[in-house]
């Protein structure tokens, strides 16, 4: 037979990239809402009057409905009965949804409004859960933070669905094909969301001189409205690609109480939800409160309003070097020719250090920040691809706790030593910045593979959603314990740019502790029961 096979979309490599590139923009806009507010924290405090408890309180709040309400399962169920593209296009519309109501809540249109006075007057006591000590209010939390709660609450939903969606969506566009470096490209691109909400977020807050911090949240819903399209376009991608092939959605098995048995058994299985939780933990909280560490850490002098340094062009242009920065180091390793290879490597190592000097330059904690996924992008796939051929898998998470407990403490003790020097605090900034942020690569790209060597594959789905849910638990949790831990160790302070972080950066440096004790064990149970974590996943 001499007829020709009819190619379908995914069979062109520019249509199931394309696809990719979609669900990918929309990690990347939510990404950069999830912490629109993070590099902002002090206005928040001047201009509404959050304190570190309120706002660690709000920020918690995304993953609330996750924990205690089990939006988290809910999800699962909603995206195997529906399939991926009518699951994404929910969950876009649900972010923006949740992204509306947190603008409107910090936006000046909400104060003196009746709105404001119920939020004021009412939730300040939940039954169950201010007896649990879980209750996302509390009595004195400012309205506009508790409405924002509301807000965020709803977005979280939208996120987390979001994110189960886009990794079933890939499974479908590349299987048999290019599907880890699929899966490492799209975590690239969302994570450079939190670069860009570091660089954005305050530009819009003082444009034009005058302090809005509305204008950072309105910032953010217009990228969740690009997001929504995103999903739309995907939606008929998907459907003219079901249409070709004739098939229906690729589903998973569904989430089953009776799995849970099999999984909760498994001592490997808790090892690594522990370790997922406690890493997790002590990276993503911090994030929303990092800028305000170093604003309270180093010595910053704003440039002068009539210099290059404070102009709104040179946010455009140091944005353009960061992406510079990370498409060199990212594109690096993808090249056969040696030559090549390296080449691009010190482009993008030369442009890396070019964007530190102009954080420097402009003397803003949020740019400094910024460079934290940076080193993630660049090294992720080489610690993908190595984990895929040597293994290694339990003494990578062994490393990336001692890296994770080493930057949380030279946070703590040693960058307000060099409070009063200028150039040296800022460095020590950079460095450790950055070494957080490879230590963020070290585990992901060891982690998540192990869970497949844990569990039976007929219960992976399970097994993924639980840790997923345990994981949540951290990132409620946590946000809310900085808050009142900067609070409880900072009476009296006013100044946003005054507080000590010692205690809450010992916080942080101690999960890295306990997950480096639970790496050793993992390590120790992994060689005694022959599991295979530190065997390649790729045999050759």
């Amino acid at each position: 037979m001499t007829q020709a096979i009819q190619k379908t979309l995914r069979d062109s490599a520019g249509m199931r990239w394309t696809a990719l590139l979609l669900l990918a923009l929309a990690m990347f806009c939510s990404y950069i809402f999830m912490d629109i507010l993070s590099p902002i924290k002090d206005l928040m405090q001047e201009t509404r009057g959050w304190d570190s408890t309120a706002f660690g309180t709000m920020q918690g709040s995304e993953v609330f409905l996750n924990v205690f309400v089990f939006f988290l399962i809910f999800a699962g169920i909603i995206l195997d009965k529906m399939g991926v593209r009518f699951t994404a296009v929910l969950s876009a519309a649900v972010m923006l949804v949740g992204a509306v109501v947190k603008w409107y809540a910090v936006s000046e249109s909400f104060m003196g409004t009746g709105l404001e006075t119920w939020f004021t007057n009412n939730l300040n006591y939940i039954p169950v859960f201010d007896e649990l000590g879980v209750s996302p209010f509390y009595e004195g939390m400012p309205a506009s933070a508790k409405f924002a709660a509301c807000g965020f609450m709803i977005f979280g939903c939208g996120c987390e669905m979001a994110g189960i969606t886009v990794s079933r969506g890939i499974v479908k566009w590349f299987k048999g094909r290019e599907m880890a470096l699929a899966m490492g490209s799209e975590m690239a691109l969302a994570r450079l969301g939190v670069a860009t909400c570091m660089i954005f977020s305050p530009f819009f807050a003082k444009l034009g001189g005058n302090i809005s911090v509305s204008r950072s949240v309105a910032f953010g819903v217009v990228l969740m409205c690009i997001a929504l399209i995103m999903t739309i376009v995907y939606f008929f991608m998907d459907k003219k690609l079901d249409s070709q092939t004739g098939e229906a959605e690729e589903k998973d098995d569904p989430f089953k109480i009776s799995d849970l048995g099999q999984i909760l058994t498994s001592s490997g299985f808790w090892l690594v939800a522990l370790l997922c939780v406690l890493y997790y933990s002590a990276i993503f909280p911090f994030q929303k409160y990092a800028v305000n560490m170093l604003q309270c850490n180093l010595t910053l002098t704003e440039p002068a309003y009539d210099s290059f340094w404070a102009s709104s062009s040179v946010t455009i242009i140091q944005y353009v070097i960061m992406l510079l920065v990370a498409g060199f180091g990212f594109a690096s390793n993808f090249q056969k020719q040696k030559g090549r290879q390296y080449g691009m490597l010190a482009v993008s190592i030369v442009v890396l250090v070019t964007y530190c000097y102009m954080g420097y330059m402009r003397q803003s904690a949020e740019s400094i920040f910024a460079v934290f996924p940076l080193l993630a992008v660049l090294i992720t796939p080489i610690l993908g691809s190595y984990v895929d051929h040597k293994g290694k898998a339990a003494t990578m998470l062994i490393l990336g706790s001692l890296l994770l407990i080493a930057c949380h403490l030279t946070f703590a003790f040693i960058l307000p030593l060099f409070k009063e020097s200028a150039v040296g605090g800022i460095i020590i900034a950079y460095a450790t910045i950055l070494v957080l942020g490879s230590s963020f690569s070290l585990v992901p790209a060891s982690l998540w593979p192990s869970v497949p060597k844990l569990v039976d594959a007929k219960v992976i789905g399970s097994a993924y959603a639980l840790i997923f849910w345990i994981q949540n638990i951290g990132l409620w949790l946590f946000p809310l314990l900085i808050g009142k831990v900067l609070d409880s160790t900072n009476p009296g302070v006013t100044d946003p740019t005054k507080f000590d972080y010692t205690a809450p950066l010992i916080m942080l440096a101690s999960l890295g502790v306990a997950a480096l004790l639970l790496g050793f064990i993992l390590k120790a149970v992994d060689k005694k029961k022959g599991i295979g974590l530190e065997e390649p996943n790729i045999k050759e």
